[in-house]
Parts: C-alpha cells; structure tokens; sequence
C-alpha cells in the first residue's frame, strides 16, 4: 500500500494548481508543471532568470509545501538561500534538491 502522503505528493495536479513559470510578473515563459516529475524536468528546461525569479520570491518552496503538501522539499529549496546561487549554479542546486526528493518519494512506489 502506498502512504497517502508520498501519493499525494506524487499526484498529477489540476491546471489551477501547476507550477507556471515567470521571468517577472506579467512575463509568462510558457512552461508550467503539474507534478513534481513535471517540475524536476523543468529545472533543466526553464529559463535561468525564472528559477531565479520564484526562487528568491519563495515561491518554489510556497508550492512545495502548499499545493504539492511537501514540508520536507520546501524546507530543502529553502535551505539553499544561504548559498545565494543565480543562473546555472541556482539550476543545478535546484534539480539536486528536487530531483533527490522525487526519486526517493517513487522509490516508495512499490513495484
């Protein structure tokens, strides 16, 4: 049986609750993600100045913890403030971080 949790975490989202990524407010770059694997591919895809923008906004982790219910990976995007990374450095972090968490979370996946 799978933890409701790791589920939830996993899930596919409506449209209303995709991630949409932004280079500034009003500057839609055209990508969003409605799943956490979705997210993790779009670290490597989107802009650098749209990481950028979310991340020192808050808004990376205020998704994590409030629509995807995943204290632990906020905490994680969060914690990365200290190292003030911007570009490429902020997209290699990022994915580290996420893309760590979300195979852990499918490796709780049985089968």
């Amino acid at each position: 049986m799978i933890p409701s949790s790791v589920a939830r975490i996993l899930r596919k989202l409506s449209r209303e609750n995709a991630f949409y990524f932004f280079t500034s407010i009003g500057n839609y770059t055209g990508e969003n993600a409605a799943s956490l694997e979705e997210f993790v591919k779009k670290i490597g895809e989107v802009n650098a100045k749209s990481l950028e923008f979310h991340f020192y906004r808050g808004d990376l982790e205020k998704w994590a913890a409030e629509v995807l219910e995943d204290g632990e990976l906020a905490e994680e995007i969060k914690s990365l403030k200290n190292l003030k990374p911007v570009g490429d450095a902020l997209r290699s972090q990022l994915y580290l971080v996420v893309s760590k968490r979300f195979e852990k979370l499918k490796s709780e996946f049985p089968g």
